[in-house]
């Protein structure tokens, strides 16, 4: 699996420690980290507006297959990653919250709180979330007897929201702000996972234009 960590300015100064603790979890299991947002705080300026922007191109060019991304809350990152297509973010303050987003929502995205709560052993807690997001099969219910609805319900939602976005991914990056999107791929560590792993010529060829 490839895993993108991605964070913005208000909690830039923690992408060192989420960073460690989400690489110890995922690289024995053999998942590939790439951490595309900001690193410190003298990083490129990204808000939680431009991780919601940044997850749904690499998610919908497959350069990845998850993302971890935060702020102050996680609700803002959460709110930003769902308004885009394909794109499905589960809120996770604890590893409770990222087992049963995994089993029951099975999800392609995190949005985690790295302000409210944060303080003492807030790093065990971030790496049990990882823990508990990436170890195991995916999907499974809980509790098992419930695997049939919460499986068919999971569906449903991903149609309705298909349903919602009728739209061409394209022309949907293309009806925001050329600007705000631009901010957004800027990075050259974003731009280095998408023009690596991307399996969408379409999307790489307009994330080019923006650059060019």
């Amino acid at each position: 699996m490839k895993i993108a960590l991605m964070m913005e300015n208000s909690q830039a100064g923690k992408n060192a420690t989420i960073l460690q603790q989400l690489s110890e979890v995922a690289e024995p299991l053999n998942h590939d980290v790439y951490n595309v947002g900001m690193s410190d705080e003298n990083d490129h300026h990204l808000t939680y507006i431009h991780l919601g922007i940044m997850a749904s191109i690499l998610l919908n060019a497959k350069a990845v297959d998850f993302v971890v991304s935060g702020c102050g809350t996680g609700q803002g990152a959460m709110m930003s990653l769902n308004a885009h297509p394909g794109v499905v973010c589960g809120y996770c303050l604890e590893p409770s919250d990222a087992f049963l987003f995994n089993q029951i929502n099975n999800g392609n995205a995190i949005a985690m709180a790295f302000a409210k709560g944060f303080g003492w052993a807030a790093e065990l807690n971030a790496r049990y979330i990882f823990e508990k997001a990436f170890t195991g099969p995916r999907g499974e219910g809980y509790p098992v007897e419930r695997k049939e609805p919460q499986v068919r319900n999971a569906g449903i939602l991903n149609q309705v929201k298909a349903a919602t976005m009728k739209d061409n991914y394209l022309d949907t990056l293309k009806a925001m702000d050329q600007e705000l999107v631009k901010t957004a791929v800027t990075g050259a560590r974003f731009q280095a996972c998408l023009f690596e792993n991307g399996q969408s010529s379409e999307i790489e060829a307009y994330v080019r234009s923006l650059l060019d």
